[in-house]
């Protein structure tokens, strides 16, 4: 099992940036890919960003491209998401995963305010 903790999110002006993290502990050798998916109020979850183990592979979606980043630190266990020129339209609850072969652990979630 994984267990992942979130920390990172708030309040914050357009235009401006937050940094989430997801520290991850337990058998975290065995993750092959992180990343976020979001969920606005009244509105489907959809994916942000991911990155596999190596962090040599990422992908965002459209939407926040140019951005966002998505990075990880292995010695730490630490995937890390950096959010810049925030828009109104990404508050949210960004919740982290982790995935493995065979199952996907879901942290619970930090909300992220983008005042206009």
């Amino acid at each position: 099992q994984v267990q992942l903790v979130e920390s990172g999110g708030g309040l914050v002006q357009a235009g401006g940036s937050l940094r989430l993290s997801c520290a991850t502990s337990g058998s975290t050798a065995s993750i092959v890919a992180m990343g976020w998916y979001r969920q606005a109020p009244g509105k489907q979850r959809e994916s942000v960003a991911g990155i596999t183990s190596s962090g040599i592979i990422t992908n965002y979606a459209d939407s926040v491209k140019g951005r966002f980043t998505i990075s990880r630190d292995n010695a730490k266990n630490t995937a890390y998401l950096q959010m810049n020129s925030l828009k109104p339209e990404d508050t949210a609850v960004y919740s982290c995963y982790a995935a493995l072969r065979g199952a996907t652990y879901w942290g619970e979630g930090t909300l992220v305010t983008v005042s206009s």
